[in-house]
């Protein structure tokens, strides 16, 4: 059914660690509560609570990632980035991806794929059929990547190909059917 793992894809170009990403608000592979899809889905645009463990101990940061590789586009849809989480962070409540939410020290919210800066929830269209939303923790070598005011997802990404020493993915799906 799903063709596409964009992460098996970047760990057959840079093999990585992985290590364990949790949800109190979702189970791996299921569908995700209406509350966390978007406004036009009927959702809250709410970001589910996500903990995680098991990263190597030279962890000296953190990025957070939601991302869409179904959407009916040629590059998926990223509906959520945050980067620069202190190490210390091994957690991000309910609703951390509203905002205006105050993330620790030098995190910051990347701009999205609708151009703000906060979660976007899973609005997948009519007749698009299931999506899968990657929400991905990433253990970085660095305390901070150097990013650009306007930096995309996908610079972030970049960045993230050459910093990151393991990857924890948890998935939630919705269905624009």
């Amino acid at each position: 059914m799903f063709a596409h793992d964009p992460y098996a894809q970047l760990h057959e170009l840079k093999p990585v660690g992985t290590f364990t990403v949790t949800s109190t608000d979702f189970a791996d592979g299921e569908t995700l509560p209406k509350r966390f899809w978007g406004a036009g889905a009927g959702g809250e645009d709410v970001s589910p609570e996500l903990s995680w463990s098991g990263f190597p101990p030279e962890t000296k940061s953190f990025a957070v990632t939601c991302y869409d590789p179904d959407a009916p586009t040629a590059s998926g849809w990223w509906h959520w980035a945050v980067a620069n989480l202190p190490a210390r962070v091994t957690s991000l409540e309910t609703g951390a991806g509203a905002s205006g939410y105050e993330l620790p020290n030098r995190a910051v919210t990347i701009l999205n794929e609708g151009r703000n800066r906060q979660y976007n929830g899973p609005t997948p269209p009519a007749g698009t059929g299931v999506h899968r939303y990657f929400f991905v923790v990433h253990a970085l070598d660095v305390e901070a990547l150097d990013l650009p005011e306007d930096g995309t997802p996908a610079l972030l990404g970049f960045l993230l190909h050459f910093h990151t020493l393991a990857r924890g993915i948890i998935v939630g799906l919705a269905s624009g059917d």
